[in-house]
């Protein structure tokens, strides 16, 4: 008679030695929850660990849409030129923050010949960005290519990364300045608008409804930036612009929109002009074309608001969008800075009013007579109140608390002075020359004391 035993019995009754994993697995478990702990590190402190500009929140009116995607069979044509360089993202965010982590296997790629800087841009003190013209005439539809290099060692060497698919400023189109917000998020800018989110491994051009961007800066999460209607050809991008809107986006998208009514269509009588933004961590303010101030949190808890005018005329553009009649710079929220320019003299002489606020621009207190040899450019002011001057002949030093101008003597100063200059702390800084054909960025480590050039390599 058949044995009805039932099996299952017994088999649950034995003993059971449970199966290993193949070989390497508990390896791999512990590299990705490393990896997991590095991310959610880079994305919790990140933000502490730029130098940053400002934007604001607003309502929805207008929204510009990407209208020139990243074009991968483009950039993979430019390879000889313009290569990609491997980095970006979270994991070079936490590259900068541990700086023992291992650097990127690949070779950096050589920065393009001839490269002619005409803006920088500093996330941190180490890393930062030139856009320029560079390579070999004839090459590109123009002249030159827009090029872009990249330093991760402040300055000690540089890498060519790909770059906008566009060329120089010519009327509507082109690139010439450049802002990073942080590791991922940059944008190229006048008059077109370029983004990448991604680390400048790919560009993607935003659609403005037909006007130009002559200025643009970051703060926070946010980017913002001026937007404006004009007329000017060739490289004077900024010429002859009569109406100018403050827009702002949040940094990992391309969604554009007005600020709010106040700063909207703000015109001049009509007369060309133009117009800047200065931001701090927590306020923003716009310079109007008729020399009004608008002000408000960056945040976007509030709208912004007229505060009232700089004690001088804003005037013209520049050539690089900003006023030639009033710089405005800020050493904090509350605290700002204007240089006033009424004209200029024969002999590269300019008169130079330098007036500060300690409430926001509300009033105005003339504080000194910044040197009159040289035609300023751009002035900066570093968190420690040490106020920069660029002019066409070189640049000036204000020592925080006081009214005695220092006129720098740089070793090998490029001819024709410098076209901007910029703080990134209290000890170090970078300025450009005018002539971008000098092919350098020059950097300061001691607050501005002295001054030595970066070449790029390449150049």
């Amino acid at each position: 008679m058949d044995d009805r035993h039932d099996h299952v019995e017994d088999w649950l009754s034995e003993r059971v030695d449970p199966l290993f994993p193949p070989a390497g697995t508990f390896d791999l478990i512990r590299r990705r929850a490393r990896r997991r702990k590095y991310r959610k590190l880079a994305i919790a402190t990140g933000s502490a660990a730029v130098i940053v500009a400002a934007a604001v929140t607003v309502p929805q009116v207008v929204n510009f849409t990407v209208v020139n995607p990243p074009n991968t069979s483009a950039l993979a044509g430019r390879a000889a030129s313009v290569a990609p360089r491997t980095g970006g993202g979270i994991a070079e965010s936490a590259r900068a923050l541990h700086p023992t982590f291992p650097a990127p296997s690949p070779s950096p790629a050589p920065v393009p010949p001839n490269f002619r800087p005409t803006s920088v841009t500093f996330v941190g003190t180490d890393t930062g960005w030139v856009i320029g013209q560079a390579g070999t005439p004839g090459h590109c539809a123009t002249s030159f290519c827009t090029s872009v290099a990249r330093t991760d060692d402040a300055g000690n060497s540089w890498a060519g990364v790909p770059a906008p698919l566009t060329g120089a400023p010519d009327g509507a189109t082109g690139v010439s300045q450049i802002r990073f917000l942080n590791l991922d998020d940059g944008w190229a800018f006048g008059p077109e608008l370029w983004a990448t989110h991604d680390g400048g491994q790919t560009w993607a051009q935003v659609g403005t409804h037909g006007m130009r961007v002559t200025d643009l800066e970051t703060v926070g999460d946010r980017a913002f930036g001026i937007f404006a209607t004009c007329t000017g050809g060739g490289a004077a991008f900024a010429a002859g612009c009569t109406s100018f809107t403050l827009y702002s986006s949040p940094a990992g998208t391309d969604d554009w929109t007005p600020v709010g009514p106040g700063t909207t269509g703000l015109t001049n009588a009509g007369q060309s002009g133009s117009a800047s933004l200065t931001l701090t961590e927590t306020r923003g303010y716009l310079l109007g074309p008729d020399g009004t101030l608008y002000s408000g949190p960056v945040d976007g808890s509030a709208p912004w608001q007229r505060v009232a005018g700089v004690p001088c005329v804003t005037g013209q553009a520049q050539q690089e969008g900003q006023p030639a009649g009033a710089i405005l710079g800020a050493v904090g929220p509350q605290n700002l800075i204007v240089a006033c320019m009424p004209g200029r003299a024969p002999g590269g002489l300019q008169k130079k009013l330098i007036f500060t606020s300690a409430n926001g621009g509300a009033s105005w207190q003339h504080l000194t007579v910044a040197p009159a040899p040289g035609v300023a450019t751009s002035l900066a002011a570093s968190p420690a109140e040490t106020v920069m001057l660029a002019t066409d002949q070189g640049i000036d030093v204000l020592p925080a608390g006081g009214t005695t101008w220092r006129q720098l003597t740089l070793s090998g100063a490029p001819a024709g002075g410098f076209a901007y200059v910029g703080m990134t702390t209290d000890s170090q800084g970078v300025a450009l020359p005018a002539d971008a054909q000098a092919g350098a960025v020059w950097f300061t480590f001691d607050g501005g004391q002295t001054w030595a050039p970066s070449t790029l390599n390449g150049s």
